[in-house]
């Protein structure tokens, strides 16, 4: 049986686990989940998905999305 497990670590270290997999370069939440466009607001919390590591034993894959935090100004752009 094979399994694929998600995470995302958060640029101060902290990793939690999600349930679908990432696009790279993709914004996201600040629980991981994509977020919708146009955006309400640039008054957010939001991530990018800056790199991703996948980790494979027998049987088991751990994919790691590593987030770095985007600032409000760049998140101006994708409100409506």
């Amino acid at each position: 049986m094979y399994q694929e497990e998600y995470y995302v670590v958060y640029p101060e270290g902290d990793i939690q686990a999600i349930e679908a997999p990432l696009p790279f370069n993709s914004l996201v939440d600040l629980n991981g989940h994509l977020l919708e466009f146009p955006l309400k607001t640039h008054r957010m919390i939001a991530y990018r998905v800056q790199r991703t590591v996948r980790k494979e034993q027998k049987g088991l894959t751990e994919v790691l999305y590593y987030l770095e935090l985007v600032p409000a100004e760049e998140l101006k752009n994708y409100v409506q």
